[in-house]
């Protein structure tokens, strides 16, 4: 309300300047040519305290720049903060207490594109809240399109600048009834309405350009930030789904391989086959809890790798495969995602193992800057360098179609971890036929992830 007086009174003043400016010049031109000395001197005397006023009121813009600025930047900090947990009750109504005091509306609403989600007003906050879209509601949510409305008396004037408005009592929300004209302004993401913000004004003189112009830009700067938070749920459930379906590509062949194995013991080793089984209940428990989550501790990750190793070591011997980890203190804290580092374990067990001899692995993980490198090293059957370029474009599917889920668990992590740690981050395959693969994993910036004890 401050800024609307500001700007309109130093508006209006400009004006007058201006024109008391050119009357003084007449008079002052006027008074030189008619040789009278008394006009032209209360002529020149006014153009001075005219050019004073003029270069006083000309600090005024400056200021309010800087104040307008301020506010419009603590507001879009506001609503950015709250607006990234997305159109909850509890954030509309923090939206709402921001924006009113920015607008001369007596009352603010939001909603989704069903319901009242939150209401702050001049009588009781959330007084509305949870009650249906009104009629005029429902139209800008169909529309997409921003409407005033005016539910006052065909016989009452409502005054100001309402034109395209609904004008129907019927229909009406309580809010409506109780503040008879306002702005109802869509909320879009991705050209989808999924909800509005309404502005109450008990006058029809209120309305005006310079509150409808308000409305449109604090609904833009919503929109804005919702849009950003959906993006940001979308590479959530984008993550999640690339988990779930580097599960359902790894799964199939590892638990029927591990049920052979455990009914195999059952005969031989009873003792054996019951470890083994809790070991293999362990690590699906924590594949599906990692499908849930974000992000988790490195050691939490390495620790499904070793039960995952556990397991394989039942199916081909304890002295077949060899797994050390050289880690670099503080490595273990470092937040990675789930399911980084045992595909590509489970891929070097699976295709670099000979046909006799042990399989060694090495894990390792060092600090670089403010970057980690995590690697895994093993001492297999290696590969030539075309290969190692398909397994990071996702297929390393040969002539007879084997090999298929290689190059595919591979590219699913480097994605995953650009994904996570931004430009910069991802998966390097060095190789040799005959001595051996290294797969290092470059997570930009993932010491900011560690997570402290």
């Amino acid at each position: 309300m401050r800024r609307w007086i500001y700007t309109h009174f130093g508006s209006t003043i400009h004006v007058i300047l201006a024109l008391a400016t050119v009357l003084l010049l007449a008079v002052l031109s006027w008074g030189l040519i008619s040789s009278n000395l008394l006009a032209a001197v209360f002529a020149g005397a006014g153009l001075a305290i005219d050019i004073v006023l003029a270069g006083s009121s000309l600090l005024i813009p400056d200021d309010l720049r800087s104040q307008a600025t301020e506010r419009t930047l603590r507001v879009a900090s506001g609503t950015l903060s709250h607006m990234a947990g997305g159109l909850t009750p509890e954030n509309c109504v923090a939206v709402c207490q921001l924006l009113l005091p920015e607008t001369t509306a007596s009352a603010i609403a939001m909603t989704n594109e069903t319901a009242t989600l939150a209401y702050v007003g001049a009588d009781v906050m959330s007084a509305h809240t949870g009650e249906p879209n009104s009629a005029p509601t429902m139209e800008v949510v169909a529309s997409g399109r921003m409407q005033t409305f005016n539910s006052l008396d065909k016989d009452e004037p409502a005054g100001g600048a309402v034109a395209g408005e609904w004008d129907g009592s019927a229909d009406a929300g309580e809010a409506e009834r109780h503040y008879p004209i306002g702005i109802i302004v869509p909320l879009m993401v991705s050209d989808h309405t999924v909800g509005t913000i309404k502005f109450y004004y008990r006058f029809g003189r209120e309305v005006d350009r310079t509150q409808l112009t308000i409305a449109r830009g604090f609904a833009e700067l919503v929109s804005t930030q919702l849009s950003a938070y959906e993006l940001d749920r979308q590479a959530e459930l984008t993550a999640r789904a690339e988990v779930k379906a580097l599960q359902a590509q790894i799964n199939p062949h590892f638990l029927f391989n591990t049920l052979n194995t455990i009914a195999a013991l059952t005969r031989t080793d009873p003792t054996r086959a019951r470890d083994v089984l809790r070991e293999f209940s362990s690590f699906y428990r924590r594949t599906l809890e990692s499908s849930s989550q974000t992000l988790i501790p490195l050691s939490e990750e390495l620790e499904q790798t070793r039960r995952y190793l556990t397991i394989e070591r039942a199916r081909f011997g304890e002295d077949r495969i060899v797994e050390t980890e050289s880690l670099e203190a503080g490595c273990e804290r470092v937040m990675v995602p789930g399911f980084i580092v045992q595909p590509i374990v489970e891929n070097a067990v699976r295709h670099a193992m000979r046909d006799e001899g042990p399989l060694r692995i090495d894990i390792q993980a060092v600090f670089d800057g403010d970057d980690v490198m995590l690697a895994v090293v093993d001492d297999g059957n290696g590969m030539d360098e075309s290969v190692a370029e398909r397994l990071l474009e996702g297929s390393s599917q040969n002539s007879s179609g084997s090999d298929r889920g290689t190059g595919i668990a591979l590219r699913n992590v480097a994605e995953r971890i650009e994904r996570f740690y931004g430009r910069g981050s991802g998966v390097e395959i060095m190789s040799k036929v005959g001595e051996g693969t290294s797969v290092t994993l470059r997570l930009v910036g993932a010491t900011l992830q560690v997570r402290h004890p």
